[in-house]
C-alpha cells in the first residue's frame, strides 16, 4: 500500500498548538491518496480559518511499506550491436544484487572492461525496487 496523507488540526488554546479548545477535538481529514489532494484540503481548511491565529492545520504522511532499491549488472554476449538477442546457447548474466548504485557501477566496470575487446558483449546496471 502506498503512502496516505491526512490533514490534521483544529482550534487550539494558544499559538503553541499543544492542546485543542475544551469541548473540541483535533480533526483528522482523509486519508488522501496523494500529497496534492491533501494539500487542496489543507488549503481549504487553512483559508477558512485564516483570521484566527489559534487555528492550525498540517499535512501528515502515513508511510506505506518501505521500498528498497537494489541494483543488478545484467548482460552477456549478443548476436550483434543491437544487443537484443543473445548468441545461441548463451544466457544473460545477472551479477548482484547490490545495495547501492556505486557498488553495482563498480561491478559493471569490471564486467565491461573484461569484455572491452568484443563489440557484441554488453553489460548494464538495472535498478529494481523491492517492497
Amino acid at each position: 500500500m502506498p503512502s496516505r496523507y491526512w490533514v490534521v488540526g483544529g482550534h487550539y488554546t494558544d499559538t503553541a498548538f499543544t492542546s485543542v479548545v475544551a469541548g473540541t477535538e483535533e480533526e483528522h481529514i482523509g486519508p488522501f491518496a496523494s500529497y496534492d489532494e491533501a494539500k487542496a484540503a489543507w488549503q481549504a481548511k487553512a483559508w477558512a480559518t485564516v483570521d484566527n491565529c489559534n487555528f492550525r492545520f498540517r499535512i501528515i504522511e502515513e508511510a506505506g511499506p518501505k521500498r528498497v532499491k537494489r541494483y543488478w549488472v545484467i548482460g552477456g554476449d549478443y548476436v550483434d550491436t543491437g544487443f537484443r538477442q543473445l548468441v545461441e546457447g548463451a544466457q544473460e548474466e545477472r551479477i548482484g544484487p547490490f545495495d547501492t548504485y556505486e557498488t553495482a557501477h563498480a561491478a559493471w566496470q569490471k564486467a565491461a572492461w573484461s569484455t572491452v575487446d568484443s563489440c557484441t558483449k554488453r553489460f548494464r546496471v538495472v535498478e529494481e525496487t523491492v517492497v
